[in-house]
């Protein structure tokens, strides 16, 4: 199954690139040129108004293409944002101020949120618990047994590693071991959103879910959204004007108003072009019928293919033995990790040959979508056909 054609523009902008970092900036489908475009007709045509139609009709769409599939029951608990750093940021004030907090994670949590929490190490203001992420088979146990210890502020883990690719199993049963009811527990859904079928509704009540358009979702910046079980955090201490959008006419009394939905998480003005995309992408994606697991399945057909032309190559690094999270483990998003220590001049020897993937450290990452298909892995092949070691190392 092909579905390239959907992705003229970005496909001709540079016919002669191929795109395999299909983990972090995924090509957008041509659908999101038009929304973008309609965008700013709507705010020529609309001006101050505009705001009535972004939040009247286009955050609702983009707000029910989300729970279909997350098998959310109430689409109203979504809440937008230009970036999951601000969710972050909104959720940690909504935890003690007067103590050190404490904190159950992974240590293969994504750049933006441990960056974060080692500075809060910092300044003594967290206690932190990071659970090794390997080795994979036993994660799953070891995090369930750490949250049921109990004695946690917040919990927070990856749906999806970002650094190896490893999806987490069981992510229900997770949640379910957290003794406290008051503790926030946050599932990081960026690497699994669109990427692997996704069934939030064992836990729509007890787990926030983040993720956004930037990956898998093709709908680019700034159209991150959060679920926000109803009740818990009810009242972030940091809070955006927009968090009590429907109550700006109505003259401040009492306590500041929060929306009792996803609203309450809103920060402040924000350019709503992304969600424009958004919500045509997923527009598109209900059309076509292309479902999380069809996704996955089209990527999961493309790393098979991929893995099995490698011997061939022989290029040293490059290796079914190299991977991280080996081909047979079904528990794997759509891109695969190599760990070589010439994983950064693999990418500079691909980028020259204008092959983009992407690198951390001893990792080198392959990232695979539906705007690629089988003719794209056998023209990588081609490329990687005579990549002497020289050349990366």
């Amino acid at each position: 199954m092909s579905w390239k054609a959907a992705f003229r523009r970005f496909r001709e902008a540079d016919p002669e690139r191929l795109h395999f970092a299909a983990h972090s900036h995924h090509y957008w489908p041509d659908v999101a040129f038009e929304a973008q475009r309609r965008c700013w007709e709507d705010a020529a045509r609309l001006a101050d108004r505009k705001w009535e139609r972004i939040f009247g009709e286009v955050i609702p769409r983009a707000q029910a293409g989300i729970a279909g599939i997350l098998k959310l029951s109430d689409p109203s608990t979504i809440a937008f944002g230009p970036n999951t750093h601000g969710f972050l940021l909104r959720l940690l004030s909504c935890l003690p101020q007067e103590r050190a907090v404490r904190v159950l994670t992974s240590d293969g949590e994504f750049h933006s949120f441990e960056r974060q929490l080692r500075r809060l190490e910092e300044s003594g203001r967290a206690e932190v618990t990071r659970v090794p992420t390997e080795p994979f088979d036993s994660f799953t146990v070891r995090f369930r047994q750490a949250a049921a210890e109990g004695g946690r502020d917040l919990i927070y883990l990856s749906q999806v590693f970002y650094n190896s690719g490893y999806a987490v199993p069981d992510l229900p049963g997770i949640v379910a071991a957290v003794p406290e009811p008051e503790a926030l527990v946050v599932i990081d859904g960026y690497h699994g959103f669109l990427a692997r079928p996704t069934d939030l509704s064992a836990v729509e009540d007890r787990a926030f879910y983040m993720s956004g358009g930037y990956k898998y979702a093709m709908a680019g910046e700034g159209a991150c959204f959060l679920h926000c079980p109803p009740g818990l955090a009810a009242r972030p201490p940091d809070t955006g004007w927009f968090a009590a959008f429907g109550a700006l006419t109505a003259k401040a009394q009492g306590e500041v108003p929060y929306g009792a939905d996803g609203s309450r998480f809103l920060g402040a003005t924000f350019d709503p072009v992304g969600i424009y995309r958004q919500t045509a992408v997923l527009d598109w994606l209900a059309a076509e019928g292309i479902t999380a697991a069809a996704i996955h399945d089209h990527a999961r057909a493309l790393q098979e293919a991929f893995v099995a032309v490698l011997p061939r190559l022989g290029i040293p690094g490059l290796s079914a033995a190299a991977l991280v999270v080996p081909l047979e483990e079904t528990n794997r998003g759509n891109f695969l990790t190599f760990r070589t220590p010439q994983a950064g001049g693999l990418y500079e020897a691909l980028l020259a040959r204008n092959v983009i993937t992407d690198h951390r450290g001893d990792r080198l990452r392959f990232g695979f979508g539906i705007y690629q298909d089988h003719k794209d892995v056998a023209a990588l092949a081609e490329r990687l056909h005579g990549l002497e070691r020289p050349a990366f190392v």
